[in-house]
This record gives structure tokens, sequence and C-alpha cells, in this order.
């Protein structure tokens, strides 16, 4: 993969630079003032890799889950899916089948379960556009143009993300999706971060908006029924606390969720705006780091067709999240 001229400009806190680290093309948005970085692999469609924070008398400290190397990426990318973005679903689809327009579709790739799983570009390269730094931010928007690749997804459509490293350790992910067939499309869009503070989730302190949560069936789909939500509302501890469920939030003004490390009194605030209404959050076993996903529709949102997007030919699509990082 070719990539454009690096941009790194000494006379600004913010800078974007290119790494070749364990087997990965790694890109880098970093800000010297606040100690802030950020990086993404372009290879493995534009997959968050890392979020650096700077800790009082010691080491940075990786937020995200991440990969070792390529070798263990490349291993576990298709099952795990830990960093992925989704696109043009998220989570699954059962038996990997769907209608629209009357036409019925059918995945090529699907789990063992027989569900199409994330989407068609988690490991798909995406190309640097452009990189930008100012004063104000560093940027570097990457793009994957999908051209009718699986048998279940005949459609045209351009991706492209962009990230972007505000001061104050604040990170913007944007997806624009341009809709290139001549018929709307179906689509959804979504992020599948894994965050971790070094601290076991059990002592750990969650807190989101959701006046509502989606029942689901054996398979984790959604029946269609919303079911009232009471928990979370002010912070709870996550001790022995079983999650892998959607809720809708409820939008209001400041962040929608917050995951607090009261150890390490480190805050992570999440702001998904109105364009992801869905924020779905999974401990795995191991409980070392928890899965806080903004989507902009629930499972198998092509069959249930909630919050489904339909954008039409020529249409662009955007869909924004804000994660802000905090030491206190």
């Amino acid at each position: 993969m070719a990539y454009p001229m690096i941009i790194s400009m000494k006379n600004m806190h913010f800078s974007v630079n290119y790494y070749h680290r364990q087997g990965l093309d790694i890109w880098e948005l970093a800000d010297a003032e606040s100690g802030c970085r950020v990086q993404l692999l372009p290879r493995y469609g534009c997959l968050w890799h890392a979020w650096y924070i700077p800790r009082p008398g010691a080491e940075r400290l990786n937020l995200i889950e991440q990969y070792a190397d390529r070798q263990s990426l490349e291993a576990e990318l298709g099952q795990s899916f830990r960093g992925a973005r989704l696109s043009p679903f998220a989570c699954r689809i059962p038996e990997g089948k769907y209608t629209a327009d009357g036409h019925s579709y059918a995945f090529s790739a699907t789990g063992k379960d027989g569900s199409a799983l994330h989407g068609l570009l988690y490991d798909k390269p995406f190309r640097v556009q452009h990189t930008r730094v100012s004063a104000a931010g560093a940027e570097v928007a990457l793009a994957y143009p999908y051209r009718h690749e699986d048998p279940g997804y005949p459609f045209d459509y351009d991706c492209t993300v962009i990230y972007r490293l505000e001061p104050g350790c604040r990170l913007s992910l944007s997806t624009v999706v341009h809709n290139r067939s001549e018929v709307p499309i179906p689509l959804m869009d979504g992020w599948h971060p894994y965050f971790r503070t070094g601290t076991p989730v059990d002592r750990m302190m969650l807190q989101f908006r959701a006046d509502h949560l989606l029942e689901f069936d054996a398979r984790l789909v959604p029946t269609g029924r919303l079911l009232p939500n009471k928990r979370f509302g002010a912070p709870e501890t996550l001790s022995g606390v079983e999650l892998d469920n959607s809720f809708i939030t409820t939008p209001a003004e400041g962040p929608v969720a917050q995951l607090y490390d009261p150890e390490k009194r480190i805050r992570i605030l999440f702001s998904p705006g109105d364009t992801y209404p869905v924020l779905q959050i999974y401990i795995p076993p191991e409980r070392r780091s928890i899965a806080i996903e903004h989507l902009s529709g629930p499972p198998d949102a092509f069959n249930n067709h909630l919050y489904l997007q339909r954008p039409e030919p020529d249409e662009t699509v955007t869909f924004t999240a804000v994660y802000t990082a905090l030491q206190e």
C-alpha cells in the first residue's frame, strides 16, 4: 500500500506520524501538549489500535485492548473483531439472510452459527486520502470503495473514515458513506472497541443514559420488544455484572456514557450524538476489558429495520462519535 507524504509539524502541538512495528503499518495522531496519542491500522479496515494517555509518575497507558502483532491480529480479528469498524452492518444477521425491496439476499461469509457477523469492511485495506495538522488538531482521512464484493450485498458505496484528535485528549471518529448504487441501499454503522485501564472490570464503574433496552432471544437477536431500563443512570460497579445488551440511548446534552476507574482515577466519556442511538455493551469472559460500542442500529437491523438507514442513490450519510479521556 502506498502512503502519501507523512506530516509532522514541529511548530505545533499536533502531528501525524507513520510507523511499521510488529509487522503492522501504524498511523498515529499525537498531541504533544496533552501527551495523548491515537493509533489506527488502515490495512485492517481502519481498526482502532491504541489510545495512549499520560499517567502521573508512570508510563503512558493504552486504553484500547489491542493485538500484540500482525500474526495475532490476523488469527483473531475475524473472531473477536476487537477495535474493528463495522459496515455496512454491525453485530449479527441470523443465517446471513435478509430481504430488501422485494429481493432476498444471502451473505457468503458467515460465522460458526451461520450468522453474518460485523459487516464486510473490517479486514479491507483502506487508503489514506489526506492528513492535516493545525493548532486545532490532527486528522487523517481514509477511504475504501466497496463494489458489490459479496453476493449478500450487491451494492456500491464509498466509505470514508476520519480520525481527528483534538485538545484535551478528545477523539472524533466520523464515517461518511456515499451511495454509489442506482438504488437505495440498506445501511447501518458501528464501532467495536474494547476499553481497558489495567484494572479488572469488576473494580470499575459504568454510567449511561438509556430508558430502554432491546429484548434478545437465545441467538442474541432482538425480538422487537423494548424493555424499560432503570440501571446505570448513576455510576454502578461492574462487579459480577454480565452484559451483552443493546440499549436505546436517551438524547441529552453531554456524554451518553461514562466508564470510570476509581483506582487510577481515569474517566472515559462517550458522546455519540444522534447518529448512534444504540449503545451495545459487552463484557468478555476474561473481564479485563469492556466493549462499549456505538451503533446506528441494533443487531439484525437489515431484517427488523430498527433505525435502519436507506440512503438514496448519490446520497451521503455521516456518522460521528466523540471519545474523551480524563485523568483526574
